[in-house]
């Protein structure tokens, strides 16, 4: 079963005001075959999701302005898409914070661009899954993984 449902690449939005950072996760995405919008602030970031949703969205925890705890707020009211937090402070309070807001998943800078690569990978393949599954169920067959 071919879990690529879609032939368009996944859109992914990273907020980062560090631009090595922004610039490292855009590039390592985009070699993945993701589309990458890279933002400067959480209100770039905002604005741009309000215009078209992305598939995933990963978030600064401290950027001046909106920080990403109040983004990723803003987001779970009005979509379940896929947020990483990412933070300079390693703080089990952040950690916590935000997994409580609705984060899916969080990171401790500095950063592995290949390992949050990896993880996108594996959050849009458990979607996939997810999917297959419902889809499988509601067609009443049954749906094993192998």
């Amino acid at each position: 079963m071919n879990l690529n449902q879609s032939h368009d690449p996944k859109l992914i939005y990273v907020a980062d005001d560090d631009t090595y950072i922004r610039e490292a996760l855009k590039t390592f995405l985009e070699n993945a075959g993701y589309s990458v919008q890279a933002f400067e602030n959480g209100e770039a970031l905002l604005t741009a999701f309000n215009e078209t949703a992305s598939d995933l969205v990963i978030l600064d925890v401290m950027m001046p302005g909106i920080n990403g705890f109040a983004v990723c707020k803003a987001l779970r009211q009005v979509s379940h898409v896929p947020i990483f937090m990412v933070t300079a402070r390693d703080s089990d309070l952040d950690y916590q914070t935000g997994l409580d807001i609705g984060a899916d998943d969080f990171f401790t800078k500095p950063i592995s661009p290949m390992t949050v690569t990896m993880k996108v990978k594996a959050m849009f393949r458990r979607i996939a899954y997810e999917r297959a599954a419902v889809k499988a169920e509601l067609a009443g067959e049954n749906y094993e993984v192998s």
